[in-house]
């Protein structure tokens, strides 16, 4: 399993503190924080990696047999975990899950491939297991049972097999940081700092350059700011951004005037507050890059993925007997050291049992003494 490379530099954020921010302590910041570059990077070495290991265990079960197999590529593999993080979305509708649990599982699912391959795990069967793991660490769960029956042709082993893959590829970092959640914060400021509604309300410092908007505008701009957020999960944008920066661009993507005036406003001492330079590059990333892929172009892949899927993944196979037989074999001869471990341990912590074991071998020693003088008498 692939290791990720430390995290780049964060992006300028618009923070006027010297006082770190919560974000800034998160094993997200930490962990998953990385260039575009960064990730290029890392997808095609993993992804020659697996190529290159897949090969091999073609050609030991089969010599000869990898050269008319056409192997997937990091931009394909990509492109499958795509489908799958829409997929997401259509099943937390069909159970009613809130936004919490899909937005997590997204992100479980996207971290995962950053350090496996979809030619040793197919997305579907992770899918699951993710969402599934996502409703437990969001404190939304649902009986196994329940949620296996619920899906066609998934029985409770095919999201159980697969959990603890999952929770050790995310690094056991089970809490995300959510842009909807930055998004929602922003949209209660503005409903405060807006003239119209601060009638009933205390003054705020940004109430003053708030253009006067009408609740059913903003609502508006609100909706279509959650799509916007919605659409970013397809993209890269959690990677490289902060959630706080994805919303505010989502914002100004439904609204530009109006989140403009918002930075103005909480930064007044900038002519032009630092994330606003931030927004573009992340508007123009969700525009490319948030639409689910064509069907048709991921449906030839999964085709080719069949025929290229790791062959000690797949049951019955020479090559996953041999992994299998391999890892009964490590697996007994484990047993058997901790075994002989344990019997040390408790002849050593024996008060009698080491002595008595030297008197009986002594014993033993001089009745084959004998047994041996008797044999010369005769």
């Amino acid at each position: 399993m692939m290791t990720a490379p430390v995290a780049s530099e964060p992006q300028p954020t618009a923070s006027s503190s010297s006082k770190q921010p919560l974000y800034a302590g998160s094993t997200q910041f930490r962990h998953w924080r990385f260039s575009p570059e960064q990730l290029v990077r890392m997808r095609s070495t993993l992804n020659e990696d697996a190529v290159s290991a897949i090969r091999n265990a073609f050609e030991a079960d089969s010599p000869g047999s990898s050269a008319s197999v056409s192997f997937l590529n990091a931009d394909e593999e990509h492109l499958l975990v795509k489908l799958y993080v829409g997929k997401i979305a259509q099943l937390c509708g069909h159970f009613r899950f809130p936004e919490e649990v899909e937005a997590t599982a997204v992100s479980y699912l996207k971290r995962f491939y950053l350090k496996n391959t979809v030619m040793d795990w197919h997305p579907k069967n992770v899918m699951l297991t993710a969402l599934f793991l996502a409703t437990k660490t969001t404190n939304h769960p649902i009986s196994l049972e329940s949620y296996a029956s619920h899906i066609p042709r998934t029985v409770p082993s095919d999201v159980l097999d697969l959990e603890f893959l999952v929770a050790q590829s995310l690094g056991f970092d089970f809490a995300v940081w959510h842009s909807h959640r930055a998004l929602w914060g922003i949209w209660l400021d503005v409903q405060v700092s807006t003239p119209m509604i601060r009638r009933c309300q205390l003054r705020t410092d940004t109430a003053q350059t708030l253009p006067d908007t009408p609740i059913e505008e903003l609502s508006k701009a609100y909706e279509t700011a959650v799509g916007h957020v919605r659409a970013a999960r397809l993209t890269d944008a959690e990677f490289i951004y902060t959630p706080s920066q994805i919303a505010l661009a989502c914002f100004s993507l439904a609204s530009p005037a109006l989140a403009s005036a918002w930075a103005h406003a909480k930064f007044p001492a900038s002519a032009r507050p630092l994330v606003l330079d931030v927004l573009e590059p992340i508007k123009a990333l969700i525009l490319r890059d948030g639409s689910p892929p064509d069907v048709e172009a991921v449906r030839e892949v999964d085709r080719r993925l069949r025929l290229c899927k790791n062959p000690e993944k797949i049951p019955g196979s020479n090559a996953y007997n041999k992994k299998q037989q391999e890892k009964e074999r490590k697996a007994s001869e484990k047993r058997k050291r901790k075994a002989e471990a344990a019997r040390i341990a408790m002849e050593e912590s024996d008060p009698f049992g080491s002595e008595m074991a030297k008197k009986a071998a002594a014993a033993a020693a001089a009745a084959a003494a004998v047994d041996d003088d008797d044999d010369d008498d005769d």
